[in-house]
């Protein structure tokens, strides 16, 4: 058999044919692929609960603005804070969304000190409403202090478990018991009379208010009760990330940020068309949306000295209480940038 022989420019442009075409497959193969395969970018996974307050979150997944930066987010639920808190200790997950209780966080600091930055807050208080108490629309209470003796439900988790049972006596009604259950099963105990009233977050006052089963006693009832001043800001929740996350991904960790503050930006200056991003997250949609109170929101570039003070007064609580092992300090929490 006769053996083929190149010349050399022949063989040279064989080679460069070759390789050229070697490129082109493997372009073809990376384009073919997944975004995040494209990127070279982690997914970055972050706990929310179904609660109005992550709506930033919501809107930002929904609208597209963790896509159009070029990151892969995945949104898992989980039935309290809590349960967000213990996938960020475990690993699980690489941050949480807006209405993650910030105390329950702290709990994480605790016993892993290090464990997360958080980049915003959603302060609520008699005028940005998140938090409330609820009684049955016929229920002949009218105001907190009526509760002693009586049975109240309250969020799963030891942030709600200890607001509930510190309002109520702040209030004066004393021995009344707190039971937990999950926020969705509020509005359904109040109106099978399980529950006297129960302390919650919206959207669970909404629902109830629009299928006409109960009422809202009062509203915004931790800055009242517990920092003392009805309009001060109660940062009850907050969107972090794991310090390990960030300092692995510090440029992905960035994108993730501004591409989350566009969500808020959202919120803040597109209400109406934030509103329908509850829908999927919230046991809230359709027109009830509109009804929705919202929360306002803090970016880690926006806290005054008195931000931060109404903060430490909300954690203080929880040493008071003998739920924090020790002081947590939260201008060490907040992420600098």
């Amino acid at each position: 058999m006769k053996k083929n022989t190149l010349s050399p420019l022949q063989d040279t442009t064989r080679r460069r044919f070759i390789a050229t075409a070697g490129v082109v497959a493997a372009g073809a193969a990376i384009a073919g692929a997944p975004a995040i395969l494209r990127a070279q970018t982690p997914p970055i996974r972050i706990g929310y609960w179904p609660v109005a307050a992550g709506l930033p979150f919501y809107a930002a997944v929904e609208a597209g603005y963790f896509k159009e930066a070029g990151l892969e987010v995945q949104a898992i639920k989980f039935a309290g804070a809590q349960q967000v808190m213990e996938a960020m200790l475990a690993g699980r997950a690489d941050g949480s969304a807006n209405g993650t209780g910030a105390g329950n966080l702290a709990i994480g600091e605790i016993a892993q000190p290090g464990l997360f930055k958080i980049f915003a807050t959603n302060p609520s208080n008699a005028k940005y409403v998140l938090d409330e108490f609820l009684v049955p629309k016929d229920s002949p209470v009218k105001s907190i202090a009526e509760l002693k003796g009586k049975k109240v439900a309250s969020g799963p988790g030891i942030q709600n478990v200890t607001l509930a049972k510190t309002v109520l006596e702040r209030a004066g009604a004393t021995g009344a018991t707190v039971v937990e259950l999950p926020i969705g099963q509020h509005v359904a105990s109040l109106a099978a009379g399980q529950v006297d009233a129960a302390y919650t977050l919206e959207p669970t006052g909404t629902v109830g208010r629009m299928n006409n089963t109960t009422r809202v006693l009062e509203a915004g009832v931790i800055a009242k009760y517990i920092l003392g001043d009805p309009m001060a800001p109660w940062h009850g929740g907050a969107a972090a990330l794991t310090t390990e996350f960030i300092k692995k991904h510090p440029e992905v960790a960035r994108k993730y940020i501004a591409a989350y503050a566009r969500g808020i930006e959202l919120v803040r200056s597109k209400p109406d068309q934030a509103r329908a991003y509850l829908k999927g997250y919230t046991a809230i949609e359709g027109s009830l949306t509109n009804e929705v109170p919202l929360a306002a929101y803090m970016l880690y570039n926006e806290f005054k000295p008195s931000d931060i003070a109404y903060f430490q007064k909300f954690y203080d609580l929880f040493v008071e209480k003998g739920v924090f092992s020790q002081r947590i300090v939260v201008d060490n929490l907040i992420y600098k940038g």
